[in-house]
């Protein structure tokens, strides 16, 4: 997957479900051409870019309970 543009400056943000002490999380970033998606712990890494497509067919199967 090819990470997210630089020249873009994604304001990230967790999940409602992630708890304040949670020690494994990731954050999200809607983006014009996709969803970023990092680690919380290690933000300075490479981020993922997700397809709309491709994002909105995760969510939904997550909704669904196809995925757990």
């Amino acid at each position: 997957m090819p990470s997210a543009p630089s020249n873009e400056s994604p304001s990230w943000f967790k999940s409602s479900y992630s708890g304040g002490n949670t020690t494994e999380c990731v954050e999200a970033a809607l983006l014009c051409d996709g969803t970023a998606i990092r680690d919380s712990k290690a933000t300075e890494r490479a981020s993922l870019l997700f397809q709309p497509h491709s994002w909105t067919s995760f969510v939904s199967a997550l909704q669904d309970g196809r995925l757990q």
